[in-house]
């Protein structure tokens, strides 16, 4: 069995994590949340927060004691059988040549508004042959450029974050501290009743998926149960500092009901503090999560494919590895589908992008449950927590089902994992037929 190269250190993988949760789900994703839930939005990030770090410590258990390439594809393999192995690892994959499709189509967009004389198509095609080089030369560059992207998303989650709180301390000059008042002020902090919190909690909890990335890494660096252990630790004060603390500072410095919050809160919020071209830096910190999460989207999906060959359920020649010690093929494999998702999104009707967008759209709870029951039939510590997590994500899924907005994500990615197991079952099936 091929083997990938160790090259990944300590800061790359710890600026992986990192690069997992902030992305432009923090960015301009929580304006809906801030927009359905109002102050008490600040309680659908601690509650999916609280999952996630649930998710990752489960998930941590299981790659400090066997560091896989597949990272929780394995795991179900080993844990629950062939069938969820094969189901959640094909799942994952998908999603992520999905999304890769949609950040390049993202990240394209924000250059063509500042050089418009290429068209945004230009663009996203050389943003995919970019990246793509860039996984396909060796780990470590994927690893540098990752490391270089999440440094900038850090610098700046942590800039607004002291601009915020001198603000609400009524030190910044000019700037005079607003209280209570938009916290309470406001129809007081549930203006809308409690029932949007929940609904709020299904946009948070996709803003979460990545962070296990960091998991799926670790079987390329020098010490990876040392890597993982220490990924794992630092996702609880990232997640409280970065999410919950900027969140807090938006929705303390601005009312939740203001237009310009639900668009870009973190625009809204340098331009209330008077900071100079707020939207122009917004676009470079968003395109900078755009390009991390395409770079990890291709990474991610290469390192599934290329594992899912391993052990069989992917083909053979996926697993060939170049002279740096790249799984070649599984990265171009997954680049020709990114590169299909951005030729659909061009050429293609509006509704047959959106039926790409939804197909993945519930993915990260499918993933997440996968990793749960595969802790609780493994590990087996700890089982009254992993038991609630599992009644909370599937109460998330039934939220999803009820929710107008997120039904069509939960019936479409549904339909796809249905799809796959029942591949799954009769090659299984098929299998067992040939060796009897």
């Amino acid at each position: 069995m091929a083997t990938l190269e160790r090259t990944l250190r300590q800061r790359h993988l710890s600026m992986i994590a990192i690069a997992g949760v902030i992305g432009a789900g923090l960015f301009v994703g929580s304006g809906a949340a801030i927009a359905k839930a109002g102050p008490a939005v600040l309680i659908s990030y601690a509650v999916a927060g609280l999952l996630v770090v649930l998710v990752m410590r489960m998930l941590g258990e299981m790659a400090a004691a066997t560091p896989e390439t597949g990272s929780f594809s394995t795991y179900a393999d080993r844990a629950i059988g062939r069938w969820a192995g094969f189901s959640i690892g094909w799942l994952y994959w998908w999603f992520w040549v999905v999304t890769v499709g949609i950040e390049a189509t993202a990240g394209a967009a924000i250059v063509h508004r500042w050089l418009p004389a290429i068209p945004q198509w230009g663009w996203a095609l050389a943003l995919m042959v970019l990246l793509t080089a860039t996984n396909l030369f060796s780990v470590r560059s994927y690893g540098e450029f990752e490391f270089w992207f999440a440094s900038v998303k850090v610098a700046a989650i942590t800039v607004f974050l002291l601009l915020g709180v001198a603000a609400i301390a009524g030190t910044l000059p000019g700037i005079s501290s607003p209280g209570t008042d938009n916290l309470l002020g406001h129809g007081g902090f549930f203006p809308n009743g409690a029932a949007p919190v929940f609904s709020a909690m299904l946009v948070v909890v996709f803003s979460f998926f990545g962070a296990e990335i960091a998991t799926v890494a670790a079987g390329e660096s020098a010490d990876p149960q040392r890597a993982v252990r220490i990924a794992v630790r630092s996702v609880v004060w990232r997640i409280l500092v970065f999410y919950l603390g900027s969140i807090a500072v938006v929705v303390t410095l601005l009312p939740y009901d203001d237009a310009s919050v639900a668009t870009s809160p973190y625009v809204a919020v340098l331009a209330r503090l008077g900071l100079p071209g707020a939207a122009t830096v917004m676009d470079v910190v968003v395109l900078t999560s755009v390009l991390s999460c395409l770079n990890s989207g291709l990474y991610t999906a290469s390192r599934m494919a290329f594992s899912l060959a391993g052990r069989g359920e992917a083909p053979r020649s996926w697993q060939k590895l170049s002279r740096s010690g790249s799984p070649r093929r599984a990265v171009l494999v997954s680049t020709v589908f990114g590169f299909g998702t951005v030729a659909l999104n061009y050429f293609a009707p509006q509704d047959v992008f959106t039926f790409l967008v939804n197909s993945s759209g519930a993915i990260a709870l499918l993933v997440w449950l996968v990793i749960a029951v595969s802790h609780l039939r493994s590990v087996r510590s700890r089982a009254a927590l992993t038991w609630l997590s599992i009644l909370a994500m599937v109460a998330l899924l039934i939220g999803m089902l009820f929710d107008p907005g997120a039904r069509p994500q939960l019936l479409v990615s549904l339909g796809v994992a249905a799809i796959v197991l029942v591949v799954s079952l009769l090659r299984q099936r098929n299998q067992r037929s040939v060796t009897s």
